[in-house]
């Protein structure tokens, strides 16, 4: 199984890249497309990493994707930190995960 990233900026997918994860940036609508779904089609990609603002401009591609696929689709944050504090990002995690909203 491979992880790759989807990136809106050159920082957090050099600083990937410094531990062995492949990736791509991009910069427009089409790009984004494209490379999503080039990564989806990758069988040998079993987790996709796609920062926060990519998730959040394309909110209902990436979403209609997450259910489809044999690829893990997570939202990370870029290297300006997350907008979401960590009892907001755990307490999303146990409401999916387990139906518990804390």
């Amino acid at each position: 199984m491979q992880i790759f990233l989807i990136s809106d900026n050159s920082d957090t997918a050099m600083g990937f890249r410094l531990i062995g994860v492949a990736g791509v940036v991009v910069h427009s609508k089409e790009e984004f497309e494209n490379e999503i779904y080039r990564a989806l089609e990758n069988k040998k990609i079993g987790l996709l990493l796609i920062t926060e603002r990519l998730v959040e401009s394309y909110s209902e591609l990436v979403y209609s994707l997450k259910c489809y696929r044999h690829t893990i689709i997570v939202q990370i944050p870029d290297r300006h930190g997350s907008k979401k504090s960590a009892s907001d990002v755990i307490g999303g995690y146990l409401k999916n995960a387990l139906g518990v909203n804390l």
